[in-house]
């Protein structure tokens, strides 16, 4: 009885290392992929997180310059020509 135990425990710790092994390659292959990926289309693709910054400071900057043109059209003594600020990004 003790001889089947110990079958069954080196089974459990073999196919236990072997799920281990299979899912660090599944991980590596998975980063290799999405490497070649990126050098194929030329690596100019920019992350969600980067896209959502960039668009946040543009109109940061647009709201500026919007409040910036108000300010000078004040200290020139007329009345700033009403636009709609529009997000060409949106």
């Amino acid at each position: 009885m003790q001889g089947q135990n110990q079958f069954f425990d080196d089974l459990a710790k073999v196919t236990t290392g072997a799920m281990g092994t299979l899912a660090g390659m599944g991980r590596e292959l998975e980063q290799q992929f999405r490497d070649k990926l990126r050098d194929w289309v030329g690596g100019d693709l920019v992350t969600r997180e980067e896209f959502d910054a960039v668009r946040e400071m543009a109109a940061t900057a647009r709201a500026e310059v919007e409040a910036l043109k108000a300010e000078l059209a004040a200290m020139r003594g007329g009345a700033a020509p009403a636009q709609p600020a529009t997000d060409p990004i949106a």
